[in-house]
C-alpha cells in the first residue's frame, strides 16, 4: 500500500539487464516497426555498395592498370616461365600495328596480336603508350564512372535512411515522453514526497533525449556494421583464406578490449546520469527556495554545495572521457597492427606472384574497412550503455504502480467492507455524508499516524478538526481524497466505501482548499475554471457575485482575464486564496475540505473570507482543519485529535465546559496571542 518502490535508489541499480530493457522499449518502437524495417533494408543495400567499392578497385588494377601475369599470351616457352607482365596489343587496329612495326625488337607477335613487357614500355613515347593502352584507359574510365555512380547512389540512400531513422526516433521519443508524463501524473502523492522535482524533470528530458542515439545510430547502424563485418570476412576468405586468417588473428584481442572498456563505460555513464539528476534537483531547489536562501544569507554556502556537486559531475564526465580516450587509440593501434601484418605477408605474396597486386590493394582496403565496423560497434555499444543507463531510470519510474482511474480494493476486501457497512448501520448512519470507521494508517511501518479514528458527518454539517502539529489532521484529509488508502478500517461517502469507487468519481464530489494554495500560469479565469468541465463564463461570474469577489476582480489590471505568473507570485497571499476558494466552489461540490484557508492572510482579509465561506458553505458538508481555534468555533461539531486519536468531540461551548484537551488548547493559544501583542 505504501511501498518503498515509490522511491528508486539511482545509485544502487544492479547488474546490466539490456535484454529486459530492450523488451521494455519494444512497445514504444512497435508502432513504427515498418520504418525500422525499411531503414534496415536500406542499410543492407548501402552495405553491399560499400563492399563493392574496393572490389571495383581490384578489377581496375588487375585488369587494366597492372594486368596480372598471363603466360598464355606468348608462345616463347622460356619467356613464359618468367614472372614478367606483358601488355597484349590487338594488331587489327592499324594505328597499333604501325607502332608495333616501329619497335619490332620490343614485341612478340602471335598471329593477330602482339605482346610487350611492361619493362619495355618505358622505351616508347608516351603518346604511343596511350594508343597501345587505349583499351585499358577506356576500361579504367568506365570503372571510374561506375565507382562515382555508386558513391552518389550511396550518398542518396544514406540520406534517405538517416531521415527515416531520425523521423522514427523523434516519434518514438515523443511517445515515450508523453507516456512518461501521463504516468507521472497518475502516481501517488507518496511518490512525489520521496522524489525531487529535478530528478523527475531529468528523467523526462535529458534521459529520454539520450535514447535518441539508441534509435538513430544503434538500431540501424549496428545492423550495417554486422552485415559489413560478415560481408568483408566472406570476401577476404574468398580472396585469400590464408591472408584472411592472419588478419583475423588480432580479433580475440579486440573483442577482449571492447568487453573490458564497455563495462567501465557503463559504470561511468550511470554515475554521470545520477549527477546530472542531482544538479537539476539542486537548481530546482535553489529557484524554489531563493527567498529563504537570500534571507538567511546562504548564497555562498549554497554556491559551495553546488560547486562540489558540479565538480563530482565533472569527475564523472572525465571518467567517461578517459575510457574513450584510451579505448579508441587501442582499437586503432590493433587495427594498424593487423594492417601491417597484411602488408608484410601480402607484399611477399605479391612479389612471389601468388596473389595479384589488385587483390592486395583490395585486401588492405577491406582490412581497413573491417576494423572500422569493429570500432563502430564498440563505440556504439558504449553509446548504448549511456542510453541504457537512462532507460534504467526511465523504466524505474514506469515500474512504480500508478493510481489507475478504476483502481478499487480487492473483491474480498469489498465483501468485508460491505459486511462492516451493514453492521455499522442502521439506515440513518448509511445516509451520513462522511463516515470514518475505525481507520488506522501509517506512512512507515510500525509508526502509526492514525489509530482507530471513527466519526460521522451528516449532510450539510461542518466538522472542525483541531489538534497540535503531527496529530494526524492532514493525514485524515489525504485519506478522504484517497491520496493514500487506510491500513485498516473504512471510509464511507454517501454510504459507499471509497475503496469501492474510482478515484475520479470520488474526487469529482470533493473540493479542497489548501493552506498553501497553488495557482498555475494563465489567467484568473483559467485558474478558477481549472478542473471543472463545461463551466461557462456566466457560471463563474454568478459564483463570484454570490461570493462578493467582484471588488477583488475589479482591482486586477485586466479583470478576470489578468494573466498570473506560475504559482501566482505576482499577487498577494489573500488574493491567491480568494482565487483558490473560487476554484473550489465553482464546481458545486458535495463535500468541501478547508485546510486552514485563512492562516497566511491579514486579519481584515481573513474576516472577509470567513464571511464569504460562511455564505458559500451554507447547506454543504464541510471538513475544516483549524490551526486557529477561532476558526473552529462556528463549526457544528469539533473533533479534538491528539496522537492519532479523537479524544474529544462536541460543539465549542460543550468542549469548553468540559475543560479538557480542547479547553487547554484554547488557553495556550490565547496566551500565545497575548504575548505577541
Amino acid at each position: 500500500m505504501h511501498s518503498d518502490q515509490s522511491c528508486f535508489e539511482e545509485e544502487k541499480i544492479g547488474n546490466t539487464y539490456d535484454i529486459n530493457l530492450l523488451n521494455n522499449l519494444y512497445p514504444f518502437v512497435k508502432p513504427y516497426k515498418h520504418y525500422f524495417l525499411i531503414s534496415i533494408l536500406l542499410v543492407i543495400f548501402i552495405t553491399l555498395l560499400d563492399l563493392a567499392l574496393p572490389y571495383i578497385m581490384k578489377i581496375a588494377i588487375d585488369k587494366y592498370i597492372v594486368p596480372k601475369i598471363n603466360h598464355s599470351q606468348i608462345n616463347d616457352h622460356d619467356l613464359s616461365k618468367k614472372n614478367i607482365r606483358y601488355l597484349k596489343v590487338d594488331l587489327t587496329d592499324l594505328e597499333k600495328r604501325r607502332i608495333v612495326n616501329k619497335y619490332p625488337d620490343f614485341f612478340h607477335i602471335n598471329g593477330t596480336s602482339a605482346c610487350i613487357s611492361f619493362k619495355n614500355l618505358g622505351s616508347i613515347k608516351k603518346t604511343e603508350i596511350k594508343v597501345l593502352r587505349s583499351d585499358d584507359i577506356s576500361g579504367v574510365g568506365k570503372l571510374a564512372i561506375v565507382f562515382v555512380c555508386l558513391i552518389i547512389l550511396n550518398f542518396f540512400l544514406n540520406f534517405i535512411q538517416i531521415m527515416i531513422m531520425e523521423y522514427t526516433s523523434q516519434l518514438t521519443m515523443h511517445d515515450m515522453r508523453v507516456r512518461l508524463f501521463e504516468h507521472i501524473q497518475n502516481l501517488s502523492i507518496d511518490f512525489f514526497s520521496r522524489n525531487s522535482v529535478g530528478r523527475l524533470v531529468t528523467r523526462s528530458t535529458n534521459d529520454i533525449q539520450n535514447m535518441h542515439e539508441l534509435f538513430t545510430s544503434i538500431i540501424a547502424f549496428v545492423f550495417k556494421d554486422l552485415f559489413l563485418l560478415i560481408g568483408i570476412a566472406l570476401i577476404l576468405l574468398w580472396l585469400d583464406w590464408k591472408l584472411a586468417l592472419i588478419s583475423f588473428s588480432i580479433l580475440p584481442v579486440v573483442i577482449y578490449v571492447s568487453k573490458l572498456f564497455s563495462g567501465q563505460a557503463r559504470d561511468a555513464f550511470r554515475t554521470l546520469r545520477v549527477k546530472i539528476a542531482e544538479i537539476n534537483a539542486k537548481f530546482s531547489e535553489t529557484i524554489e527556495g531563493i527567498r529563504v536562501i537570500q534571507l538567511f544569507l546562504k548564497e555562498r554556502k549554497n554556491y559551495s554545495n553546488f560547486k562540489k556537486l558540479n565538480h563530482e559531475n565533472y569527475l564523472a564526465g572525465m571518467e567517461q572521457i578517459h575510457v574513450f580516450a584510451l579505448f579508441m587509440p587501442v582499437v586503432e593501434m590493433l587495427g594498424a597492427l593487423s594492417l601491417a601484418v597484411v602488408i608484410l605477408y601480402g607484399g611477399g605474396r605479391v612479389m612471389s606472384d601468388t596473389i595479384t597486386l589488385g587483390s592486395l590493394v583490395a585486401f588492405i582496403s577491406y582490412t581497413k574497412m573491417f576494423f572500422r565496423p569493429i570500432r563502430d560497434i564498440a563505440e556504439k555499444y558504449n553509446i548504448m550503455q549511456n542510453a541504457m543507463a537512462s532507460a534504467e531510470r526511465i523504466f524505474l519510474i514506469f515500474d512504480v504502480k500508478a493510481e489507475t482511474d478504476n483502481e478499487t480494493k480487492s473483491a474480498a476486501k469489498d465483501v468485508l467492507n460491505q459486511n462492516i457497512g451493514n453492521d455499522l448501520t442502521a439506515k440513518s448512519d448509511r445516509m451520513k455524508k462522511l463516515v470514518f470507521d475505525n481507520v488506522c494508517f501509517s506512512y512507515k511501518k510500525n509508526e502509526p499516524v492514525l489509530k482507530g479514528v471513527s466519526f460521522k458527518a451528516a449532510k450539510g454539517e461542518t466538522i472542525a478538526i483541531v489538534g497540535p502539529t503531527g496529530s494526524g489532521k492532514t493525514t485524515m484529509i489525504n485519506l478522504i481524497e484517497r491520496f493514500y488508502d487506510p491500513d485498516s478500517g473504512d471510509i464511507y461517502i454517501d454510504g459507499k466505501n471509497i475503496g469501492k469507487i474510482t478515484r475520479s468519481e470520488l474526487r469529482s464530489k470533493i473540493s479542497f482548499v489548501m493552506q498553501d494554495t497553488y495557482l498555475f500560469s494563465g489567467t484568473i479565469r483559467d485558474n478558477i475554471a481549472f478542473g471543472s468541465t463545461n463551466i461557462d463564463s456566466d457560471t463563474i461570474d454568478r459564483m463570484l457575485n454570490d461570493a462578493d469577489f467582484e471588488s477583488f476582480i475589479k482591482r486586477m489590471p485586466d479583470g478576470i482575464n489578468t494573466i498570473l505568473s506560475e504559482g501566482g507570485a505576482s499577487i498577494s497571499s489573500g488574493e491567491r486564496q480568494l482565487i483558490a476558494i473560487s476554484r473550489a466552489f465553482v464546481r458545486n461540490p458535495e463535500l468541501i475540505i478547508l485546510d486552514e484557508a485563512t492562516s497566511y492572510i491579514d486579519s481584515i482579509t481573513e474576516k472577509k473570507i470567513e464571511a464569504v465561506l460562511a455564505k458559500l458553505l451554507k447547506g454543504k458538508t464541510s471538513i475544516v482543519i483549524a490551526h486557529r481555534l477561532s476558526t473552529a468555533r462556528n463549526a457544528d461539531r469539533i473533533l479534538a485529535l491528539h496522537k492519532g486519536r479523537i479524544i474529544e468531540a462536541g460543539t465549542h461551548s460543550e468542549l469548553m465546559a468540559q475543560q479538557g484537551f480542547y479547553f487547554k488548547l484554547n488557553l495556550v493559544q490565547a496566551e500565545t496571542i497575548a504575548v505577541k501583542k
